[in-house]
């Protein structure tokens, strides 16, 4: 796991990350307190999951789109 992200894309993950995890915990407070569908307790715990990537991408400098051999603009 190299760096592979400059500081600009580490910034991005990490902003993004954190916009992630508090939509999914507002997700799961949501419907744990029955104001929404049963579903969205999966789809909040998702988006702790997808945030909490993104956070450690931008923490470690590495995102697995690049190792993948994709060009990401940023």
């Amino acid at each position: 796991m190299q760096c592979n992200i400059d500081s600009r894309g580490r910034v991005a993950r990490i902003v993004t990350g954190l916009l992630t995890v508090a939509v999914g915990i507002g997700l799961i407070v949501a419907s744990q307190a029955g104001s929404l569908p049963p579903w969205t307790l999966w789809a909040g715990l998702g988006c702790l999951g997808g945030g909490a990537f993104s956070i450690f991408e931008g923490v470690k400098g590495w995102c697995v789109v690049r190792a993948m051999g994709f060009k990401t603009p940023m």
